[in-house]
């Protein structure tokens, strides 16, 4: 149907204020309200950064898992991201979901940030760029996307509480930066943090109406978080338009009242519910259109999932494709790539080879279809070529893994997996159902439920101490074989709902198992108000002995052509809802790496994780490769480029400090409810241009296959102010390959009248070379780089006069200069 102002208002005209008023909040967990007289649906959301899990957390519903977003930032590669935004919208038609949550905006401010992985960078332009081809590609297929932490959302630590202080002028050009950005490429939604920004909640602070609604000209829904509104009135006059989730948020009933007694202006709900009216259209949700949402299941529905299809030979090969585009070449001293013609013996070490990890912890995880470990990938490639000997190594630090279904069968049918049942206050059973595992998130809830009990028959294939546990709220218990092992009652420290719905902390007991005798381990933890019901059942073998496991894995590197070491993060370290603390890998970890390294100097250190780490073994080692969180074709991808079917494309889309010390931005723990954003516009590598410092690997690094030579920039003589200005790099490559090569621009402005920093990042293009062949880049800077927010006079303003172009591969390797004098009028 039309989506005319005119048309929107004539149905407008049809509601009650009160009728108006009940559409602004949720009908369930993911689903908006229906509205019978305006022929509107209701229209359904799901998280998704990295792949859309739709509204159950239920591992029979699989989804296609994409690399972490960090991941996707390091393949500079705005054509094949709007590609994978594409797969992303597809996924979403199949499970009926109308608006997907992503992308996540905000910025790795921090190392230490505990979501860098569902964000893509350090930087507000390259985020700016990247976000924007992701929302492109997903809306090209008539699926929303949602901008989202608004704004200045960029750690975790006390994350519904925290107020963040930031001056105006590096809100305006850092942090604000990349939702202009999507707002400007056309996203439908933008998503209201928890944080506060200067002593405003987000979900009532004035910058939804300006800059986004006003000066942006945003005309989409602004959505809360979930959860985030805890108030009625203040948010309901701000620029919030919905929120989330229903039926029992502060809107709903109170909103109408607020309305009815004027409180709340009808003329504001009014532009609320034109903006829902809006994307319903859009989206076919309205009216005659033809909803482009089948409706899926809602949470908590009694009908078992329908099985998904197999996933597309197309989509897995974009997804591996993506995994080499982002992995990111570190070191290399002539290791990379390794020739399967000349190799007999692959020593493949570490417990991330076997178990790699793919995701990231939190309310972005999905269940993928499959998951292709190194390992896997590395004895595919090889196999009929050469031998691939693995040893695990030592158990990284962090909590024991939930009950995989390889590890242990349903008492009750005898197959892989656990049983699950609902019981009711007398302990009867009122349901139960075999699962795959033992991370149950959304137990099915059936009327008079009272307490949840997951049993599965352990079979130990590794006898001595297990550690046992079971992770919720509320009263739990566990027990082996009828034996009591722990019993309590276990409040929830927090309400962030990332904390109650998807990562409760577990609680953990010892046991002795012995190989080839059985044991039944059952948990149960009751449901109770404010406890959520995510029930996780885990079980860990007794862990290597610390100091043999780097000496058998330095054994098997010695007999082996080549090492490939794998070490990472776990989920207790990377995960949404809390900082890290350190960026150490641990010290077992950086042993086994070490050992390797002596062993044989072809060793490639892989590393797994979504953000920076320390790597005090990296000039030990024949090359470093940053495999992120590959999704689930990781283990494909990877061995594409450890054996040369690919070129590792990515460039670092964050700094990474050699020692955690060395950043110049730490500070993730708010001091008095506050987190001061003192740097200022001195974030990433700016920051370490300011404080003359030399990171492990600057932003923009990465090597490829070959070598380049960058021979000349070219520069107009001048640009009016407020104009893009296109610059010319010519690179040649020097290598016996062909490559891609990211040009990089930076500016910089000496003798500014207005704080700046040292350089900053500005453009970049990617040319592709054979050997000994010259091609010139050509690099758009936009007029956005060179303007600064005057506080003063509150508008954007361009300096005239003489500017600094640099052009290079990194931010710390920057070996072309030209100037640029710009006339025109904007001194500021």
């Amino acid at each position: 149907m039309g989506t005319s102002d005119e048309e929107i208002d004539r149905l407008l005209g049809k509601l009650t204020p009160r009728a108006r008023a009940l559409l602004l909040d949720g009908a369930t967990t993911w689903r908006t309200r229906a509205e019978p007289a305006l022929g509107l649906r209701e229209l359904v959301m799901s998280d998704g950064p990295a792949g859309v899990r739709g509204e159950a957390w239920d591992e029979r519903i699989t989804s296609v898992l994409l690399p972490s977003a960090s991941a996707l930032a390091a393949t500079w590669d705005e054509d094949l991201v709007e590609s994978l935004g594409g797969l992303l919208a597809a996924e979403a038609r199949r499970k009926g979901v109308d608006v997907l949550l992503a992308p996540t905006l905000n910025l790795h401010r921090s190392p230490l940030g505990g979501r860098h992985f569902e964000c893509f960078s350090e930087d507000p332009e390259l985020t700016g760029r990247v976000g924007a081809a992701l929302v492109r590609g997903v809306q090209a297929h008539g699926v929303a996307a949602t901008a989202k932490h608004y704004v200045a959302n960029d750690s975790e630590t006390d994350r519904l509480t925290v107020d963040v202080r930031v001056d105006e002028r590096a809100l305006r050009e850092v942090y604000l930066a990349p939702f202009e950005a999507a707002v400007d490429a056309g996203v439908r939604l933008v998503m209201a943090g928890y944080n506060a920004v200067d002593g405003t909640t987000m979900t009532a602070n004035a910058l939804l109406s300006d800059p986004l609604k006003g000066e942006w000209g945003f005309d989409g829904v602004v959505v809360s978080d979930w959860g985030a509104v805890r108030s009625t009135e203040d948010t309901a006059r701000s620029g919030l338009d919905l929120a989330m989730p229903g039926p029992d948020s502060p809107w709903g009933e109170a909103l109408a009242r607020a309305v009815a007694d004027g409180t709340v202006p009808e003329d504001t709900v009014d532009d609320k519910v034109r903006r829902l009216l809006r994307l319903a259209a859009w989206l076919g949700a309205l009216g005659e259109g033809e909803p482009t949402a089948s409706g899926a299941a809602r949470a908590g529905t009694e009908a078992p999932p329908a099985p998904r299809p197999a996933v597309a030979p197309r989509e897995r090969a974009l997804a591996r494709r993506a995994v080499a585009a982002g992995s990111v070449l570190l070191a290399n001293r002539g290791v990379l790539p390794l020739d399967p013609g000349h190799l007999r013996t692959v020593a493949v070490i570490g417990a991330h080879a076997a178990r790699t990890r793919t995701q990231g912890g939190g309310s972005a995880g999905v269940f993928p279809p499959h998951e292709v470990s190194v390992l896997d990938g590395v004895r595919a490639a090889l196999r009929g070529r050469a031998r691939v000997v693995h040893v695990p190594g030592p158990r990284p630090d962090g909590p024991a893994p939930p009950l995989g279904h390889d590890a242990c069968t349903d008492p009750r049918s005898g197959l892989p997996g656990v049983l699950l049942r609902m019981l009711d206050a007398d302990g009867r059973e009122l349901y139960a159902e075999r699962r795959r595992g033992g991370r149950l998130l959304e137990p099915r809830l059936v009327p008079g439920a009272h307490t949840v009990e997951v049993s599965a028959r352990l079979r130990p294939r590794t006898a001595g101490r297990w550690t046992l546990g079971v992770a919720g709220f509320g009263r739990m218990s566990l027990a082996l074989d009828g034996r009591p092992l722990l019993a309590g009652d276990f409040p929830p420290p927090t309400d962030d709902p990332a904390v109650v719905h998807v990562n409760p902390p577990a609680q953990y007991a010892g046991a002795d198992l012995a190989v080839g005798q059985d044991a039944l381990l059952v948990a149960r933890r009751e449901l109770a108000p404010g406890t959520g019901r995510a029930t996780v059942v885990s079980a860990a073998p007794p862990a290597p002995d610390a100091a043999a496991s780097p000496a058998e894995a330095a054994r098997a590197a010695a007999g082996a052509d080549a090492a490939i070491v794998v070490v990472g993060t776990t989920e207790h370290g990377e995960c949404e809802g809390y900082d890290r603390t350190t960026l150490s890998l641990g010290a077992t970890q950086n042993a086994l790496v070490r050992a390797v390294a002596a062993a044989n100097p072809r060793t490639v250190a892989v590393v797994n994780s979504g953000g920076p780490v320390e790597l005090p073994w990296r000039d030990a080692v024949g090359a470093v490769l940053l495999a992120w969180f590959p999704g689930q074709e990781g283990g494909d991808g990877l061995a594409d480029v450890l054996f040369g079917r690919a070129e590792p494309g990515g460039r670092l889309p964050t700094t990474w400090p050699a020692a955690l010390a060395d950043a110049p931005v730490t500070r993730t723990l708010p001091a008095d409810g506050r987190l001061p954003y003192d740097e200022g516009l001195h974030v990433g590598h700016r920051g370490w241009l300011r404080h003359a410092r030399v990171p492990a690997y600057w932003f923009g690094h990465g090597l490829g296959y070959t070598t380049w030579a960058h021979e000349e920039l070219t520069v107009p003589p001048r640009a009016g102010a407020g104009e893009d200005v296109t610059v010319r790099v010519r690179v040649r490559n020097t290598g016996a390959r062909s490559g891609r090569e990211v040009v990089q621009v930076y500016l910089a402005r000496p003798g500014s009248a207005v704080e700046r920093p040292v350089r900053w990042f500005a453009g970049y293009a990617a040319v592709r070379a054979r050997p000994g062949e010259s091609v010139t880049a050509t690099v758009r800077v936009p007029a956005r780089a060179l303007r600064h927010w005057c506080v003063r006079e509150r508008a954007w303003r361009t300096e005239t006069g003489r500017w600094r172009v640099l052009a290079g591969r990194s931010a710390g390797e920057v070996p072309l200069v030209a100037d640029l004098e710009v006339v025109g009028p904007g001194s500021g």
